[in-house]
């Protein structure tokens, strides 16, 4: 990236951060030149509802420009946090501060502590005060909530208000499968729409490895969304593996391996390897994984006792949160895999049926049309709601289904790329649903009043376009 465009636009911006932070009530404290400096080098801008943050330089510098540059989105993600924390499981905030600290600070690679550290810094400088451990349990909320959590609560004849989440809808295609023969990549996320909001385009400039341009949430390291690009040319998504159980608290944080793994991987196995190394079957997924270079595309099922591994050039995989492994499946999953009033299961028939009718026309139109598709194939029609690859549980009664009715959450958004657009480290995404459903969080609250403790925890998602993104860009 040219620096001189992109100093003059950094320094044209701080000025104008810096009335943003003072009218929020947030003391700015003054910078000194190196970390001006730094800051010059960064930049944020937004579009189609989506922030786009470029980093750059050694682990505490770029810390200290996300921090510096996000910092009221980074409070607002630990206030949503902290909160849905305190009201689902009863207990402290501190207490999960204090047991990331224990469980996943130790086991944290250097370089990436030291840009957690930078964001806590860079945090600091805009006037909101944090902790290593804080940011550390940000990061890794999906393996402390969704992993270790229930460990500690089955321990205690506790018992969970939430229901197993079922989380994204993805694809990877390639060879006679595409209409150019080559890779194909496409992703949703499926979530809570109560939880920190990940509508962050990343690009990382590292002093050393791979520049990542990445979907990101505000003060994490990683994707957690896991959809990005590298100047490697590998491509990456992934898939929760439903109704996972098993968590090793000695083993490497799943964000920290997923950060090593996209900034250091030059090929598909260097970066399962990569993932594979300390693995503590925190947040387990099935991801999807493409190589430009090769025209090669894998998939990876990251169990706590069993992995399984798959390449190929011809053909696809798909990620619905059903285990393909079977001991995976069978011995670390209750997951039934042919009750398709299950979401999981009616978006993996879904898949295949998809795959099937569109054997080599797979491009990047029809990549959009997958992830917004509406067709439930237990009721055999279009149907919106919490069955189809485009989710919408908060419209969705389960007359027919396992789950309770009308929860808030669905897919938060949609990504697409191809290799010619991974080569030019670039990809479309959009933001709120991917079939552009617009959400408004008051009304919703107003509906369904059994969920007024999220009152302040739903923020509306307007229809937006799909837009482009690149790395380097500066508006």
């Amino acid at each position: 990236m040219p620096y001189t465009v992109t100093k003059r636009i950094a320094i044209h911006i701080l000025p104008l951060f810096f009335l943003t932070l003072v009218a929020q009530g947030q003391p700015a404290g003054k910078l000194t030149s190196s970390q001006v400096s730094s800051l010059a080098k960064a930049n944020r801008h937004e579009k189609s509802g989506w922030t786009y943050l470029h980093i750059e330089g050694a682990p505490l510098e770029r810390g200290f420009q996300h921090g510096y540059l996000m910092a009221p989105e980074i409070r607002e993600n630990l206030r949503m946090l902290r909160t849905r924390w305190e009201y689902q499981t009863a207990m402290s905030w501190n207490y999960y501060v204090q047991k990331a600290g224990e469980i996943l600070t130790p086991k944290v690679d250097a370089e990436n502590l030291a840009e957690i550290d930078g964001i806590v810094e860079g945090l600091l400088a805009a006037g909101v005060k944090s902790s290593r451990n804080e940011l550390v349990g940000l990061n890794g909320y999906p393996e402390l909530i969704g992993s270790w959590w229930p460990t500690v609560k089955d321990s205690i004849h506790s018992h969970s208000n939430e229901a197993p989440r079922e989380s994204c809808s993805s694809f990877i295609a390639t060879g006679k499968m595409t209409a150019d023969g080559k890779i194909v990549l496409g992703h949703n996320t499926m979530d809570l729409y109560h939880n920190p909001l990940c509508n962050l385009i990343l690009d990382i400039l590292p002093e050393k490895g791979h520049r990542i341009l990445m979907q990101s949430v505000a003060g994490f390291i990683h994707s957690e969304t896991d959809f990005f690009i590298t100047d490697a040319g590998l491509v990456g998504s992934e898939t929760t593996i439903g109704d996972f159980f098993g968590f090793k608290a000695k083993g490497t944080p799943e964000f920290s391996r997923m950060r090593r793994a996209t900034q250091d991987a030059s090929s598909i196995g260097e970066w399962c390897e990569i993932m594979k190394q300390g693995n503590n079957g925190g947040y387990a997924n099935a991801w999807l994984i493409g190589d430009i270079n090769t025209n090669e595309i894998a998939r990876l099922e990251l169990g706590c006792k069993y992995i399984a591994f798959e390449i190929k050039k011809e053909g696809y995989f798909i990620g619905s949160n059903v285990a393909e492994d079977l001991k995976i499946l069978r011995l670390e999953t209750k997951r039934d895999e042919t009750n398709i009033k299950y979401s999981s299961v009616a978006r993996r028939v879904r898949w295949k049926q998809l795959m099937r009718e569109n054997e080599g026309k797979i491009n990047i139109k029809l990549a959009k049309a997958f992830e917004a598709d509406h067709y439930d194939t237990f009721l055999h029609k279009d149907n919106p709601g919490g069955r189809t690859l485009c989710g919408h549980w908060e419209i969705d009664d389960q007359l027919y289904g396992p789950s309770e009715p009308f929860s808030p959450e669905g897919t938060l958004d949609g990504k697409v790329v191809d290799a010619t657009m991974a080569k030019q480290m670039s990809f479309s995404a959009r933001w709120g649903a991917a079939c552009g459903m617009a959400f408004s969080g008051a009304k919703f609250l107003e509906a369904h009043p059994q969920f007024e403790w999220m009152t302040g925890l739903l923020p509306d998602r307007p229809s937006q376009p799909w837009t482009v993104f690149k790395a380097g860009e500066t508006k």
